[in-house]
């Protein structure tokens, strides 16, 4: 308790003098235990401090009582998302081990304010997401996608991504992100597309004939839900042809996934091929890329999916001024207390046990 309360106490209270009747890091650290107890907004974090005010007593000095809804409305508006993301970051020093293996780098768009519906503007936000502890490292808003490669950017610098792989959607695939990966320590696995025409072109060209380079492929096979799906990886590191074209920074492989899906339909079995085409700075084994490639994936089913359905993000309502950044980087922090407790619970069910049970949101707490 004490180490959380000197991370939040490194935050600046953006409230007047007037208006600080409770301190800046015991209302975060109530904010944050109702987010681990299942809420959601302001006032849910209202409910939570009045019912749980003797549990928060036994660590919180609560001199003025708990805070009312309007005071962690002010708050969540008012913080500075920057200084917010330092402090998470901070936070996340203490989980040893946080980062390894492959880091993807994947966005998620924000539900609209009402204010910025008539312009079309949204928050974006982007998680380095990692795959293997099932932890955000650190995470970064932008307005629009089209800004996405500014504040990746941004992102990748302040990681240390020394012994991991980076992994990215073909959007990112870019030359400064590659390089500010490389300079960061790791490694990149970079999705290919259309978007990078004359060097997809070469890509694909290269795979297509089998004389210009040795691959070396692995297969896995999936049956499931009345689907059968084949993954074949190959991997070349014929690319001193591309390089001297392209000159991409730190380009050491090309990589290849085809995946063939069988369906069972009324019509009859159905069969779709489709290719997928990476660059990578590090010669992998087949096997290794198709691992890589499948974990990059994961962020949508154990970040997103768990983020809309189990914490109910798609349905936030707090968008004014900053709340509806800050309130995405709380509940980040959430989840990952959450990712680091080990108890057989599905994750959902942790979630309920800490609004039901003392006892285990005060041992969430004491991994902080």
């Amino acid at each position: 308790m004490h180490s959380l309360g000197e991370c939040f106490a490194e935050l600046t209270d953006p409230r007047g003098h007037s208006a600080r009747r409770h301190e800046l890091p015991e209302v975060m650290t109530i904010a944050l235990c109702a987010v681990l107890a299942g809420g959601q907004t302001a006032v849910d974090m209202a409910v939570f401090a009045e019912a749980k005010q003797e549990f928060l007593g036994k660590f919180l000095r609560l001199k003025n009582g708990v805070p009312s809804h309007d005071t962690f409305s002010r708050v969540f508006r008012q913080l500075d998302p920057d200084q917010f993301r330092a402090c998470f970051q901070k936070f996340m020093t203490r989980f040893r081990d946080a980062r390894s293996g492959v880091v993807a780098i994947d966005g998620k768009t924000l539900p609209r304010s009402p204010g910025r519906i008539q312009s079309g503007a949204s928050l974006h936000m982007i998680s380095a997401w990692c795959c293997e502890t099932r932890l955000v490292l650190a995470q970064i808003a932008t307005t629009s996608k089209q800004k996405e490669n500014v504040a990746v950017l941004e992102l990748l610098d302040s990681l240390d991504l020394r012994g991991t792989i980076v992994t990215a959607d073909a959007f990112n695939c870019q030359r400064d992100i590659g390089r500010r990966i490389l300079e960061q320590g790791g490694d990149y696995v970079l999705a290919l597309k259309g978007n990078r025409h004359a060097l997809f072109d070469d890509v694909v060209g290269l795979f297509a004939d089998s004389r210009r380079h040795s691959a070396h492929s692995h297969s896995t096979y999936d049956a499931d839900h009345g689907r059968v799906e084949t993954r074949t990886a190959l991997v070349s590191t014929d690319v001193s042809a591309l390089q001297e074209r392209h000159q991409w920074p730190g380009l050491k492989a090309l990589g290849r996934v085809i995946r063939v899906r069988q369906t069972s339909a009324k019509s009859g079995p159905q069969r779709t091929t489709e290719a997928a085409y990476y660059l990578l700075s590090t010669p992998l084994s087949a096997e290794r890329l198709g691992e890589v490639v499948r974990s990059h994936w994961g962020v949508e089913n154990r970040l997103h999916w768990v983020l809309n359905v189990v914490m109910n993000e798609s349905q936030a309502r707090s968008r004014r001024d900053n709340s509806l950044y800050n309130l995405a980087i709380l509940r980040h922090m959430a989840l990952n207390l959450m990712h680091q407790d080990r108890s057989p619970v599905s994750l959902r069910g942790k979630f309920n046990l800490a609004g039901w049970r003392d006892d285990f949101l005060a041992q969430l707490l004491a991994q902080a």
